[in-house]
Formats: structure tokens, C-alpha cells, sequence
């Protein structure tokens, strides 16, 4: 079933079997793994990923089994079903009980996508481009969940969810040996989030913009980290020996070097209709705090004639640093401001804050898709232009009757009941002279309407009309327009006297003839019934005479009525 696309309701016929079979087997966990990760390119539900976070949160789940089954999904061909999957991954780091975090970093069971690219063509020609546009964001997307777990195998908690502040924030009051080891695992962390590098033209379908959300929400939160480590780093600077010294100012540079690919990252979520209210201020610090560190840093090493020798010049850098630290201050309570706001964790399906322009512009390119693909339905290939059989359809004016075909459009088909339906089948005959027919006796049905009502009352009024009662006296010839003469005015004609073709040896009798009894002679056990029945090769009854046999001879045939001596259809 993997080549097996076929949408339904927005999920593939895939998805749904899959879930159906999850679900025969009691599986209820991989069937909401399985929902949360369809091949819909959309992101995945609010529900199903709330569904998965209360898992994580139950003694009696299996996280390992949890685990084991989003890693499967990983595995997939479909993009949309391994981007959803890093996705659930992500939220479940984010929002999920810390034992899912410590299982994926204890497992040391990573994603292993370094080398994914989907060139499949599930969704045609524009889909196919799709999936290979959105397979170098899925490779750096399972870099940096990677990261993420070896982070916490590293110092044993996320990044995300530390303290922060300069009253209890955990970089802020970690000691200078520990900082020293912390900071480097946080900054490679920070760079795997990096380098996703993406910008507002890649944000083209939920399932990307979903994790855009989620990987801006962990860039203000680490930032926020990192400017307290800094922070923290800075104050610890002149009491540091040489080696930590070296060490902290190379770290002080990388810092700046990160501070401009956050402002960077920071302009892409602006661009997307992120509010500025929730994108934090970014305050650099001058650059003579960087002068004095490095005037330090000389002191310590010992550097013959350098004017920070003297113990006067390193209070006086020691006192600069301390007046710029602002700068950074200002950082972190923005940063730290904006971590903890809850305005980001409750959109629903990690939606972009997108503004009305670019609004308008997707809701105009979805309904120019749509009307496209309604006009390749209605339309099949301009196949009647290229049929050489419609190219010489024949005139409106022509006087040609379809028996097969629909009813005329001046006719009048309406049905009463059920029995209509059974009776009224369409009597082509009846139907052919619909739209020429004039004012026909009173006691006649209109045309396309001979047999209406029930069988008794429909038989009763078609052998009158037809005149073989015995009962019914001779009807008045009805009178009828010539199809040829249709278009002249008052040109009428009158028919000879019907000629039955429904029998072999059938004669028309004339008006008030009648027959003797004739009894039945030949044994036989089926009596015919006594109604009309119009099928070649059968005699009618009529009610008092019996059926003629077929081996007897006629009766004499009567004189015929005079015919007229000119020709009405000429």
C-alpha cells in the first residue's frame, strides 16, 4: 500500500488503513502516532499531539514504545510523514513529561536522515518539487533534535526549560568551572538551530511553518540561557587564571558571531507576521568591552611593554565592563521576558501570525488551484472537438427522433406516483409528435401520457382508444398534422384506418363487426388472459370472443371503405 495516495477527506486512503488496522488490533498508541503523522500537509492536529502529551505523562505508557514508534515513522518515503514525525518529536521535547526527553537521550537512538531526499512523485509534478525542496529542512531539522537529546545526555537537563534570570537562573549562578563546560554544549546546540537557515519565501505549507514555530520558540529560550552564561562569564572574567581567561574570551567572540545570526534569525520570523510584541529586543554591547577583555587577557600572559600591565589599568577595564554590562542586562530580561510569555505555545497547530497580504495572497493562489482542477474535470481533453462523429451533428431543424435518447425539451415528464414509472416508460411513439400534435378529443390523454394510473383503468382507456370494445361505438378519425406540412397553416390530413402488424394471419375488421362465439376445440390448459398485449407474433382478445387460433382460417375480410382519390401527402 505504499504507492497508494488516493484522497479522502484530506487523508490518504494509506493513512486510513493504517489507522483501521491499528485500531483492530487494540493499538491505540500507534494509532494516534500514526493520526499525528499522516501524509496531509498539514500540520499535525492539536488534538492528537494533546492526546500524545497526556501519554507522556501516564505511569502505565510505555515511553520506549512511544519512542520507538515516532523513529519508525522517520523511516518513512513520504516527507510530510517524516517532517510530521520530527515534529511530534519536538512538541513532545517541549510540552511532554521530562522522561520522554531522558528516554531519547539515554537511548542514544538518533534520527538518521543526514542523507534523506524525496524525489517521489505522490503528488505530481508540483508535489514532487515539494518534497525536494523540503528535504535539506528535514535533514537539518533532525540535526538539530540530535543536538537537542546529546544536550541533555551532556549536562543532564534541557536548555529550554532551565531557570533563567539573575536571581535563580542556573547559568547565571553556576560556577566558573562548570560555566565553562556548559557554555560550549549550549552554543553547539544553538548553531544545529541555526543553521536551518530559512527565510520567509521557504514558508510555503503548515507542516514548515509548524516547525519554524516551534525551533523560534527554543532560539528565544536558548538565547535567553546563553546571555546569562555570558553574563555570568564576564563577571568571573578578571578572577579567572590564563586558561579560563583564554578560554572565556573565545567564547565571548563566538558569542557576538551568534548575536548576529539570532538577529538574522529574529528578522525571518518578523517577515512571517510574527507580532514585534513577542520578538524580543536584541542590545549588542560596544565593542570596548571586548577591548578590555583582550587588555586582560594581555596582562595574564605577561606581555613585555603592554600598558594593562599595571594594576591601575586592569581596575579601570575591570570598571568598563561593568558600566557596558548593561547592554547585555537589557538582553536577557527581554529574552527572558518573551521565554516566558504563553502567547506562542497557545497557537493552535503552531500557526505563523500571518498579516492580511500575505493572507489574501494564499487564499487567491488556493482558489486559482481549485478552479483549474475543476476545469480539468468538467473539460476532458476537448474530445468532443477532436470526434469526427460530432464534428457533423445534424441541424436543430432537422426532424429527427432519438428513441434512445432524452425526452424532447418541450415535453412535459412529470411523475405522479410510483405506478407512473412502471407505465410510463418513455413511449418514443408517443413522444415523436409531442411539439406537433394539435387539440386532440376530450376524452384522450396527452401524448407521452397513454398509460397513467392503474393497469385496470390504463388497459381499459387504451382498448377504447383503440377501438376493438365490441362495446364502443366508432370513434371520430382523430386528426393529425403532417410532419411534412407542419410549417404550413391548416394543412391537416386524415389517416386511413389503422393496419396492425402485430399478427400473421390478422385482418382489420371494420367498424360494428363482430364475431360468433367460437369454442375452444383443441385442449389446452393455458387460457390466455383478456387484455392487450402489444408483442409481435400474439393475437388480442376481446372481451366475449375468444382468441382465434393460428391454424384456422380467417373470417371473410369485409369491404374496405372507399379510399380517398388524392394523395394528402404528396
Amino acid at each position: 500500500m505504499s504507492g497508494l495516495h488516493v484522497k479522502m477527506a484530506g487523508q490518504t486512503i494509506n493513512d486510513r488503513l493504517l489507522a483501521a488496522r491499528h485500531s483492530i488490533a487494540g493499538q491505540g498508541l500507534a494509532k494516534s502516532v500514526c493520526k499525528a503523522t499522516t501524509e496531509e500537509m498539514i500540520a499535525p492536529k492539536k488534538k492528537h499531539l494533546d492526546y500524545l502529551v497526556h501519554c507522556t505523562n501516564e505511569p502505565n505508557v510505555s515511553i520506549p514504545q512511544l519512542a520507538n514508534l515516532l523513529v519508525e515513522r522517520t523511516q518513512n518515503t513520504n516527507w510530510v510523514v517524516v517532517y510530521k514525525a520530527l515534529i511530534t518529536v519536538h512538541h513532545l521535547l517541549a510540552y511532554g513529561n521530562e522522561r520522554f526527553t531522558q528516554y531519547l537521550a539515554s537511548s542514544n537512538s538518533t534520527f538518521q536522515l543526514s542523507n534523506f531526499l524525496d524525489k517521489s512523485g505522490v503528488q505530481g509534478a508540483a508535489g514532487a518539487r515539494i518534497g525536494y525542496d523540503m528535504s535539506p529542512f528535514i535533514r537539518r531539522y533532525a540535526k538539530y533534535l540530535n543536538e537537542k537529546a546529546l544536550s541533555y545526555r551532556t549536562v543532564a537537563f534541557d536548555f529550554c526549560k532551565v531557570k533563567r534570570g539573575k536571581e535563580e537562573g542556573s547559568l547565571r549562578m553556576m560556577n566558573a568551572e562548570k560555566l565553562l563546560k556548559t557554555l560550549p554544549v549550549l552554543q553547539a546546540q544553538l548553531d544545529a538551530l541555526l543553521e536551518f537557515d530559512c527565510t520567509a519565501n521557504d514558508l510555503t505549507n503548515g507542516v514548515i511553518n509548524m516547525c519554524f514555530m516551534l525551533l523560534f520558540r527554543d532560539l528565544i529560550r536558548l538565547f535567553a540561557c546563553y546571555n546569562d552564561g555570558i553574563i555570568n562569564l564576564l563577571e568571573k572574567y578578571f578572577d579567572m587564571n590564563k586558561k579560563n581567561c583564554r578560554d572565556a574570551l573565545d567564547l565571548y567572540k563566538k558569542f557576538l558571531i551568534r548575536m548576529d545570526r539570532v538577529g538574522e534569525f529574529l528578522k525571518v520570523a518578523e517577515n512571517v507576521g510574527i507580532d514585534k510584541g513577542d520578538i524580543p529586543d536584541l542590545t549588542k554591547a560596544p565593542s570596548s568591552l571586548l577591548d578590555a577583555l583582550e587588555g586582560h587577557l594581555a596582562t595574564l600572559e605577561g606581555k613585555k611593554g603592554s600598558a594593562a600591565n599595571t594594576p591601575t589599568q586592569t581596575a579601570s577595564a575591570q570598571k568598563n565592563v561593568a558600566s557596558v554590562m548593561g547592554a547585555l542586562s537589557s538582553t536577557s530580561s527581554s529574552f527572558g521576558n518573551a521565554a516566558a510569555s504563553t502567547r506562542l505555545d497557545n497557537q493552535p497547530n503552531g500557526a505563523l501570525f500571518i498579516d492580511d497580504t500575505l493572507k489574501q495572497q494564499a487564499l487567491a493562489e488556493e482558489e486559482a488551484a481549485m478552479n483549474q482542477y475543476k476545469n480539468k474535470i468538467q473539460s476532458p481533453t476537448n474530445s468532443a472537438a477532436n470526434n469526427p462523429f460530432l464534428s457533423t451533428a445534424p441541424a436543430p431543424s432537422q426532424s429527427i427522433v432519438d428513441l434512445f435518447g432524452p425526452a424532447p425539451a418541450g415535453s412535459t415528464t412529470a411523475q405522479t406516483k410510483a405506478s407512473d414509472d412502471l407505465l410510463s416508460l418513455g413511449n418514443p411513439f408517443a413522444d415523436m409528435f409531442g411539439g406537433q400534435q394539435q387539440q386532440q378529443q376530450p376524452q384522450q390523454q396527452q401524448p407521452g401520457k397513454v398509460l397513467t394510473g392503474d393497469l385496470d383503468s390504463s388497459l381499459a382507456q387504451l382498448a377504447n382508444n383503440l377501438t376493438i370494445n365490441k362495446s364502443a361505438s366508432a370513434q371520430k378519425p382523430m386528426q393529425w398534422n403532417s410532419p411534412k406540412n407542419s410549417s404550413k397553416p391548416g394543412a391537416t390530413w386524415s389517416p386511413q384506418p389503422i393496419q396492425a402488424t402485430t399478427g400473421a394471419g390478422y385482418r382489420p375488421m371494420g367498424p360494428g363487426m363482430t364475431l360468433p362465439p367460437m369454442p375452444h376445440t383443441l385442449p389446452h390448459t393455458y387460457h390466455p388472459p383478456h387484455f392487450v398485449m402489444q408483442q409481435p407474433g400474439m393475437v388480442m382478445s376481446m372481451p366475449g370472443a375468444p382468441m382465434m387460433q393460428m391454424g384456422m382460417a380467417p373470417p371473410m375480410r369485409p369491404a374496405l371503405p372507399p379510399q380517398p382519390t388524392t394523395n394528402q401527402f404528396s
